[in-house]
Parts: structure tokens; sequence; C-alpha cells
């Protein structure tokens, strides 16, 4: 075992604790009632970065939440490391589900996790994950084992969009040039089977509004004559999607990228488990896009989903009204080659073609993301994959995951480098949910795997 291999293993409890320190901090930035908690989270990653070894930290303002930087640069000719990460976190509600306080760390032992798990707000998305580069960028500092430059951006606003990090990295590309971008804040298939994430998709989020009356009636008078905008828009949004499960939007295919059989093959090692999936979210069976596996329809192909239906009465009690609007919510996830605007503009399209004549409707874009792809046959990749495989002692795959990390076309377009996405998390962590966790298995196999990467990384471009 490597002297910085050895200084993880004596170090463990410590940085176990340090983490948990730090998950005791309530940075929720989507709460301005949290914000004096936000800016101590800020200040306390930049301490961890300096007890480790960066030289050059700042917290950076920004016209939101700062992002904290440091910076390791041993040798200009050597290449450089930039690690994004995130010490913000979701909102803990609903605090009646949590069986232990979201800011109170404990350690549990799951099924999943017989090693333990750390349960707390954060754990896994992402304060456990980009400490994890802390911690590793410190063995190696205190091993003078660091083979290459490094650099960080933690940033205190991605779980509510990242709104202040598209501005700052165009002001501070000079400072911010590198070589490869390396982030934790995926998940690998399983502690069994463990993968790097070649691809994600992108999003367009909408909120839709449809209008009937010009008040809302009295169910009993007008019933029965008069158009209900919750009966219609249920019927639009039933429309969305054919009995094939093909979505039925004018153009939404046009531009999809076709995955090639070998490649279909390729992620279909990581062995679809139909019973397995639908036991884990206790469901009776599953549905989808005809002709695809369940891990193809939930990482190469697009989807649209409503995420939220509302309209008329839904307090306590009766009250009889046809209401005069109803509301919904709907996300697409996008696949190479789709954009945000194209798919934004042909939903909004069709929507208006769909509804009847006597109602009105309206779209409203939020924000959404383009997707990601990081080629399996890259140095970034094929570092990655040595380096996990290093620590892991198991074949690691390629996997396409379903979720959307917006900032990576963002530092593909700003700062020209590729992302290695390399988490550690498992998708039954819970993230964003009561009682998420993170196991301390998968924080200290990322803590061995990171060293490794930079290693073989800088062989690589030797």
């Amino acid at each position: 075992m490597s002297e910085t291999q050895n200084y993880i293993q004596e170090n463990k409890q410590r940085f176990l604790d340090e983490l948990c320190d730090l998950l005791k901090i309530a940075s929720i930035s989507a709460d301005p009632a949290y914000s004096k908690d936000v800016l101590n989270c800020a200040d306390a990653v930049a301490k961890h970065l300096k007890e480790a070894g960066a030289d050059q930290v700042e917290v950076c303002e920004t016209k939101g939440y700062p992002i904290v930087y440091g910076e390791k640069i041993i040798d200009p000719k050597l290449p450089t490391v930039l690690v994004y990460g995130h010490y913000d976190v979701q909102p803990p509600d609903p605090l009646e589900l949590w069986e232990s306080g979201p800011f109170e760390p404990v350690i549990k032992t799951t099924p999943l996790h017989p090693e333990g798990a750390v349960f707390a707000r954060g754990s896994a998305d992402d304060k456990g994950q980009f400490f994890m580069h802390v911690k590793a960028f410190e063995a190696m500092m205190k091993t003078n084992s660091l083979p290459c430059n490094v650099k960080f951006i933690i940033e205190g606003e991605e779980e509510v969009g990242s709104e202040s990090l598209g501005d700052w990295i165009s002001e501070n590309k000079e400072k911010l040039k590198n070589d490869v971008i390396l982030i934790s804040d995926t998940h690998i298939y399983s502690n069994e089977q463990p993968t790097v994430t070649t691809g994600l998709r992108g999003l367009s989020y909408v909120e839709v509004e449809v209008e009937g009356p010009n008040r809302d009636l009295h169910s009993g008078l007008y019933g029965g004559a008069v158009p209900n905008p919750i009966h219609v828009l249920s019927r639009m949004i039933a429309q969305l999607i054919d009995e094939d499960g093909r979505i039925t939007i004018d153009g939404f295919y046009d531009n999809v990228e076709e995955v090639s059989l070998e490649e279909r093959a390729e992620m279909n090692k990581l062995k679809d488990d139909p019973e397995g999936f639908k036991k884990s979210i206790g469901l009776n069976g599953v549905e989808g896009e005809k002709g695809y596996t369940t891990l193809e329809r939930t990482s190469i192909r697009p989807t649209l989903d409503a995420n939220g239906i509302w309209g008329g009465y839904t307090g306590e009690g009766a009250k009889t009204v046809i209401p005069s609007k109803a509301f919904a919510k709907i996300s697409m996830r996008l696949v190479p080659y789709q954009t945000p605007e194209e798919i934004t503009e042909k939903f909004t399209k069709y929507f208006h073609k769909i509804a009847p004549e006597n109602v009105k409707v309206k779209v409203t874009p939020h924000h959404g993301g383009m997707p990601y792809v990081l080629p399996s046959d890259s140095e970034e990749f094929l570092a990655a994959k040595k380096a996990m495989e290093k620590a892991f002692g198991k074949e690691v795959l390629p996997y396409r995951s379903g979720g959307s990390i917006p900032i990576t076309a963002l530092f593909e377009k700003v700062l020209g480098s590729k992302s290695v996405l390399m988490g550690f998390g498992l998708d039954s962590d819970a993230i964003h949910s009561p009682n998420e966790h993170y196991g301390l298995f998968n924080f200290y196999k990322g803590i061995e795997s990171i060293p490794y990467f930079f290693e073989y990384y800088t062989d690589l471009k030797k």
C-alpha cells in the first residue's frame, strides 16, 4: 500500500468526524432564513481547504451565495485538474418523516450499508462527495505525492440552479484554466458493480395554465354546460404520450441521438433487473417507451413527466366549484442533440395546438439544461475507470445517468474542458428526500480512488 493510501487508512475516523461537523451546518440555499448558515458553511469549506494545503483560498462573493476557491500549482507545465462540488443542500421537509434530525448526523447500519452510513441532509448530495476530494487532496499533500496541479470551486447555489456560477466562471476563465474537471455529484450502479457516469440527460421544465370561465363557478348551476379546466388539462396531458410510451409532440424526436446496438449491449451488461426495480419502489409493473429496457428508458431516451397538477378547491371539507383555472408543471429529460430551447418551443406549439377552442392556454418556460456525454474511449474516462478499478478491485463499466447536471455543458462551453463524473453514491441514498444517507464504504472508496485518478490522468497526459 502506498504512503498516500496508508495516510487515508490511518485518518479515516477523523475524516468522518470532520464530515459530520460539516453536515451539522444547515446550508439550505433555497430558504433565506438559513442565509447565515450558508455563509458559515462557505467559511468552513475554505478552512478545510486551507488546512488540507491549498493556496490562494478565497470565499468569492457573487450576486448570490459565495463560491469557495482554492488551488495548488506545483508546476505550470503539468496538467491541472479542476474539482467542482457544492456545499448547499436541499430543504429537509417533511421533517416528520426523518428518523433522526436532518442536521444531526447519525451513523447507522442498513442492509445495503453493513459497514454503516451517515444519515443527514447533504451527506450524499453533495457534502459527503465533495469532501472526499478535500481529504484525498490532503492525503496527497501530506505525503508529497500530488502529481499535478489542482483547483477547487465549491459553490453554494447548486440546489437553486447555480444562478451565479455562469457569470463567475465567465469572469474568471483564466483563473480556472484546466485540462479536466472532476465532479462527484452522481452515483455508481452498485457497490458490487462500480461505474463511471458517461452521460447525463438535459432538461426542459415548463409550467402550463388552462383557463376556462372568468371565475370559479357553482358546479350545480353550471356543471355539464361549461368546460372544466381540470378536465381539459388532464385530457391534454394524457395526449402527450401514446400507448407505446412515445411522446406525441410534433418533431420531438427529430434530433434524438440513436445509440448504436453495440453501445446498448455494453450498457445492458449492467444487468437490467425489472423485478428488483419494481420492488425497490413498491410497484407491480413498469412502463415506458416500447422496444427499450428499463436501463435504456432511464438514460438514453427522452422523457416527459407531469411533476404536479392543481386547480380549484383543495382545502378541508367540500366546496363544489368548477375552477376558473388549472395548472401543471411538466419536465422533459433530453438526450444528446436535443436542446432545451428547441424542445420548449415544440412543446409550446403543440400544447396550443391540442387545446380546445373554448379554453385559453399559457406555457411558461422555467429552467433547462443541455445533455452531456463523455466518450468512453477518452483519456478522462480511462483514467477514472482505471482509478476506480484499482480501489474497488473490480471491473468498472460506463454508465449513462438519467439525471441532469447543467453545469457540465456550461463548463465545456466556457472553459473548453470535459467533466469526469466520478460519483460514489447509490441511487438509494434518498437525496432530496427524508433520511438522506451516504455509505461509509462509498465515502472511503471515493477518498481512495481520487489519488489514483490524479496519478493515472497525469501519466496519460505525459
